[in-house]
């Protein structure tokens, strides 16, 4: 069926519901949920007036705080329980903290406390349900629905940006459907331009350390989203109590340790090849990538995770900032070229739709003299 009649049958409005104040808001849950207080328009402006919208201005628009922090990772390498620990960390510290969670298929309560939810506004089972779509299909689609209204969530990120320090974002298990996605790369690339923004990459440490080429597919799939995102990547070796987190640390470090326990698990052969040249390759990639061991069940590691977050906020503001702006002035001029081009069609076009009726009564005013 048609987006709106979707839309109208889960009670999502297709225009921007506005509020009292004429601040927008964000749209209501399906039912039986009802809209949390959060939802509602602030009353307060933000300091120094309103935010400039993605993709405009220059680098002094882009406030040095809230540092924004996208949590991404395998299923099951404990992402969200690591929200948590920090969510219970940050409570203790007193730091400004907002949570996204933009998983759709979470079953029950976050452990966390979701200022900004996926599923206030996309019913995830009613979505697989409509589309006749699988648990993946269903993720994508949720998305993608939640990508249409996202310029809602960040007008209100951005009345509460002031007061805060943090923002930490959940993103789904199923890695792909995040990271590889248009709706990924939107959420990503609208936040990257307005707050300095990285990405957490949370890795299973007994997982890694018991078979190197799970390692092995961690770090390509951290160093494609690195390529792919252009934004500073912080890997969290999570689980750090249950593995030993430090055999992983030596085979970054190390090449030569990482060939050795590809000997001791596999006998030779094609993979264990190419798992060797893909370390080579990788080895670059390790001497800048800021790696933190942590455990989410203990907490062990996460003052030095935090610092490495702050890191890589001066980070975004020395090396990915500057890109940022150029790929912006890039755009806008590639959209400027392309809007005088297709002005001077139009000119052509009713410079000759004008003539033309003039030429035809000439022609017939001939014809009759």
């Amino acid at each position: 069926p048609p987006l709106s009649r979707w839309l109208r049958r889960h009670r999502l409005p297709q225009p921007c519901a506005v509020g009292a104040t004429g601040a927008p808001r964000l749209w209501p849950r399906p039912a039986p949920h009802t809209c949390l207080p959060w939802m509602e328009p602030a009353e307060a402006e933000p300091a120094g007036g309103e935010a400039a919208p993605a993709g405009e201005g220059d680098g002094e628009s882009v406030p040095r705080t809230p540092v924004v922090v996208i949590v991404v990772g395998m299923a099951g390498s404990g992402k969200t329980s690591l929200m948590h620990r920090l969510n219970v960390h940050l409570v203790e510290t007193d730091k400004r903290v907002y949570y996204m969670n933009l998983d759709p298929a979470v079953q029950g309560d976050t452990p966390f406390s979701a200022n900004i939810d996926i599923r206030d506004t996309v019913n995830y089972k009613e979505v697989m349900r409509e589309y006749g779509l699988g648990p993946n299909g269903g993720i994508l689609t949720s998305l993608n629905l939640f990508a249409t209204k996202f310029g809602q969530v960040l007008e209100l990120l951005a009345k509460r940006a002031p007061q805060l320090d943090l923002v930490l974002v959940d993103t789904p298990g199923q890695i792909e459907a995040f990271t590889w996605s248009a709706s990924g790369q939107i959420f990503s690339e609208a936040l990257a331009a307005s707050y300095p923004t990285m990405l957490l990459y949370v890795a299973d440490t007994p997982r890694c350390a018991a078979e190197p080429s799970t390692f092995m597919s961690n770090m390509l799939y951290a160093c494609g989203m690195l390529y792919r995102s252009r934004l500073p990547l912080v890997l969290a070796l999570n689980k750090a109590d249950a593995g030993p987190a430090e055999e992983v640390l030596s085979w970054m470090r190390d090449f030569e340790l990482f060939q050795e326990a590809l000997d001791r698990q596999t006998a030779g052969g094609y993979m264990t090849s190419l798992n060797r040249s893909l370390c080579l390759v990788l080895d670059e990639f390790y001497r800048g990538l800021s790696t933190v061991p942590v455990s989410a069940a203990t907490g062990d590691g996460v003052e030095e995770l935090l610092s490495a977050t702050e890191a890589g906020a001066e980070e975004y503001r020395s090396v990915f900032l500057p890109d940022l702006l150029r790929r912006r002035a890039e755009q806008r001029s590639k959209q400027e070229a392309k809007t005088k081009a297709d002005l001077s069609r139009l000119r052509e076009d009713l410079g000759i739709a004008a003539e033309a009726p003039g030429g035809a009564g000439e022609g017939e005013g001939s014809a009759g003299a």
